[in-house]
């Protein structure tokens, strides 16, 4: 427990390689082998569609893109730090899949989710979940080293460029038909057809193109992450609040009434990563300054007990004090990130809590994974699947791994 944890008494090295040790436990003990033992489908290929908060498996469960590609990802990645073969072979298989059933052969990128039997049953092309393709693939392919997957991320990257970005005022649209034509479908929070452009596309187009660009320095890759950047230090974050604007119409104006303490907090290190990677001094600069007002912005949905809630309505004054899952495990990372930048120990006493918050309340010790959700009073919200579109094992990996990188 992290109770163990104390930056009082002893250095913060110390308390850092504690933290590695428990999160490493927890990746490789927990999170890991839930997805490898309890969601491979040997009978259809691939990985069921659902899990529910009670734990109940839905073999028949439509198959959301997103979630097989943060599962290629997450199991790329993890080989790549840990070099457990077996990671190795869950990633090979979540390729095999997806390059047979979630690739669109006749008009190039992918679908939104397919059935279980490997039909495609949303083919809509939504930039968020080519995002995340993107940055899989690239990911498998700097694990594996096979160059089928590094293609098909150079091609999703390109039909993405090709048909989801702005030429007149910038970015990036959200969602298109499978021929790649334009709608004003509605996937990600949207209030309306007005939420033209949105922050959490275009977040994870940023890590996308990122990762992309890791395994491929190409100077197309470099000038639009760069674009990216501009976009969310220009555009998405706001200067006088910190915070990122949710929503915004087709000239970047706000039509968000939103403060997303989660997507914050992800951020924070996120655009600092990819400034990094890019590798442009001044960029970098600019970022640099930015990253803390963000942490700071994101702070005001900080609970006592070290946890995050979710997002606040800035109109109505209404929050949503679920402790998700994803918000914690963006905190720690992003608490330690601040703590890396700046030496303030304070950081790394925020991100040893909300650990300490994890650790007691959203792993779960019998079943496996953690809980999606913890209610304000400490109660597991069942209504949240364990597994399933959304509910995936890249937030809570990714800041083990994370972690266990740090230098």
């Amino acid at each position: 427990m992290l109770s163990n944890i104390s930056i009082q008494g002893q250095d913060n090295h110390a308390a850092l390689v504690k933290l590695q040790s428990q999160v490493r436990e927890n990746l490789v003990d927990n999170i890991l082998p839930f997805w490898s033992n309890k969601m491979i489908d040997m009978q259809n290929g691939g990985f069921y569609g659902r899990i529910d908060g009670y734990d109940k498996l839905y073999p028949d469960a439509d198959r959301g893109g997103i979630l097989n590609a943060r599962i290629l990802w997450t199991f790329s990645a993890a080989f790549r730090a840990i070099k457990d073969s077996s990671y190795l072979k869950v990633a090979t298989h979540a390729f095999e899949y997806i390059m047979d059933k979630f690739l669109d052969k006749k008009y190039g990128g992918a679908f939104l989710s397919v059935t279980a039997a490997g039909k495609p049953a949303d083919s809509r092309k939504q930039t968020y979940t080519q995002a995340f393709f993107i940055y899989a693939l690239s990911e498998y392919y700097m694990a594996s080293g096979d160059s089928k997957a590094l293609d098909e991320a150079k091609k999703i990257f390109q039909y993405v460029e090709k048909f989801c970005f702005d030429p007149v005022n910038n970015g990036y649209f959200e969602v298109y038909s499978c021929d790649w034509k334009k709608t004003d479908d509605l996937l990600i929070g949207e209030k309306d057809k007005n939420d033209q452009k949105t922050m959490n596309t275009h977040l994870h187009l940023l890590e996308a193109y990122t990762n992309l660009y890791r395994a491929w320095p190409d100077k197309t890759v470099a000038g639009s992450l760069r674009n990216l950047i501009k976009l969310f230090t220009q555009k998405i974050i706001d200067p006088k609040t910190g915070h990122l604007v949710v929503f915004m119409n087709i000239k970047w104006e706000s039509t968000s009434t939103l403060n997303s303490y989660g997507h914050d907090i992800e951020a924070s290190w996120l655009i600092n990563e990819s400034a990094e990677v890019l590798g442009d001094k001044k960029l970098k600069a600019d970022v640099n300054r930015l990253v803390i007002p963000i942490v700071r912005a994101a702070e005001e949905g900080l609970q006592p007990d070290g946890s995050l809630i979710y997002e606040k309505d800035l109109v109505t004054g209404h929050a949503n004090t679920n402790r998700d899952w994803w918000p914690q495990a963006e905190a720690v990372t992003a608490f330690v990130n601040a703590y890396k930048m700046t030496g303030d120990s304070t950081y790394l006493t925020k991100a040893l809590k909300c650990w300490e918050y994890i650790d007691k309340n959203m792993v779960d010790r019998r079943n496996g994974e953690w809980f999606n959700s913890i209610s304000a009073n400490g109660e597991v919200n069942r209504n949240g699947d364990k597994a399933g579109f959304w509910k995936c094992p890249y937030h809570n990996s990714r800041m083990c791994l994370e972690m266990i990188e740090m230098h």
